[in-house]
């Protein structure tokens, strides 16, 4: 069972010439085909005019679900490469659309598989990657007078702080917790709190770290 992998955290542009060819690598984070798609739709409606909207993409913290396009160029030499880059580096719930604007030079074969793949290579290597971890989903119900100090503290250690929300009587803040780290957890705060804050653990989920 995968319990931490690496996406993307934005959209992002990286645009590269190659004998006078345009290559513009659109990356996007999706969570589903669905998305995918609809991005996909629409960098092909912004970019009409191109001639080729090749894309790869891959779902899941496993990557188990990923499809790739080479819309009209040669067999194996866009989507495939975009693709093999995706797996490769590990990046999963992330699309990559190359929008090539033909400048009247063949690449060939070898020429357009380096073309798609760099273009996908760079435009992750420019925007950078985010790991995301499973964890626990942990919700620390304190009063005022601790609260502030407690979120402090999380964040000060690097604790992924999902939201906080004050209310009349208490505060809760929201945040994950590794599986493995949950009774030391539990220790540590009955010690900042000196017994007074409680602890509610709903599930798990990947979460941004």
């Amino acid at each position: 069972m995968v319990e931490r992998y690496l996406t993307i955290g934005r959209e992002h542009v990286h645009e590269s010439e190659i004998k006078r060819s345009r290559f513009l690598c659109a990356l996007a984070p999706v969570s589903s085909e669905e998305a995918a798609q609809e991005f996909l739709a629409r960098v092909r409606k912004e970019h009409a005019g191109a001639t080729h909207n090749c894309y790869a993409y891959v779902l899941g913290a496993e990557g188990r679900i990923h499809r790739a396009s080479d819309d009209g160029e040669p067999g194996g030499t866009a989507g495939t490469p975009m693709l093999q880059v995706l797996l490769r580096r590990e990046v999963r719930d992330v699309i990559a659309v190359v929008t090539r604007y033909y400048g009247g030079v063949q690449l060939g074969a070898g020429g357009l598989v380096r073309a798609y793949g760099g273009a996908v290579s760079a435009a992750l290597d420019e925007l950078g990657t985010v790991e995301r971890q499973k964890l626990a989903l942990v919700t620390v119900v304190a009063d005022h007078q601790r609260a502030g100090r407690i979120e402090n503290d999380l964040r000060a250690a690097g604790r992924a702080v999902r939201g906080v929300a004050y209310g009349a009587a208490e505060v809760r803040i929201e945040l994950g917790v590794p599986q493995e780290e949950l009774a030391a957890f539990r220790a540590w705060l009955a010690d900042a709190s000196a017994g007074t804050a409680g602890v509610e653990v709903s599930g798990t989920a990947f979460v941004d770290v």
